[in-house]
């Protein structure tokens, strides 16, 4: 498979081919990510004007190696983007809870005993929704680092923050999201017992 740097190089150069093929490679998670700024409904514009950048600005990438840090290039790009896009921030919280508070409502941060059923869907959806629900700044930490698989420091680069600021943002999004979990699921209706599960009787 040719490599991001390579794709980019050829696009520099004029080849639509290859940026097509970059494009097509990173499109569905750049707008997974921009979503954690920006609803729906604003996230293809977003995406669009990401790559429009990507393209004018691929002469001036100067990767090296096998990607040569073209994901981080191109997430940076596209904070760049919507930034742009946005005028002030709409869903900041007014204060954030300590980390104790949060640490509290989430059990101290441990996730929920999860039982292997052979279908987690209902579990990602529960985790999606959470995640929906927390703050932006939270969402995009979690979404780099725990969806996309950035490494703390092109996380940090990534968000212009020191990776100490990272990790305490990281943390503190984690402890939020169980605590968002916990209470959906204390709010869901009960799920449907087995037979396996509901019946007492003895075994013929």
């Amino acid at each position: 498979m040719i490599s991001d740097a390579a794709l980019l190089a050829a696009s520099a150069a004029g080849d639509t081919g290859a940026f097509e093929t970059f494009m097509r490679r990173h499109q569905a998670p750049v707008a997974r990510y921009l979503r954690t700024f920006t609803g729906a409904a604003d996230v293809d514009d977003a995406v669009q004007e990401t790559f429009i950048a990507v393209w004018r600005s691929a002469v001036r990438f100067r990767g090296t190696g096998h990607d040569g840090g073209a994901r981080g290039w191109l997430y940076t790009i596209a904070r760049h983007a919507v930034h742009h896009q946005q005028r002030r921030r709409v869903d900041e919280p007014a204060q954030l809870e300590s980390l104790e508070q949060l640490a509290e409502q989430a059990g101290w941060g441990s996730l929920p005993e999860v039982t292997a059923t052979g279908d987690d869907r209902p579990l990602q959806e529960l985790l999606q929704v959470a995640l929906a629900r927390l703050p932006q700044e939270e969402r995009e930490v979690l979404t780099l680092r725990e969806l996309d698989g950035f490494t703390g420091d092109e996380t940090a680069a990534i968000l212009h923050v020191s990776v100490a600021a990272m990790k305490s943002r990281l943390h503190r999004a984690r402890i939020h999201l169980v605590a968002v979990v916990r209470s959906l699921e204390q709010d869901a209706p009960p799920r449907p017992s087995s037979p396996a599960a509901t019946h007492t009787g003895a075994a013929p």
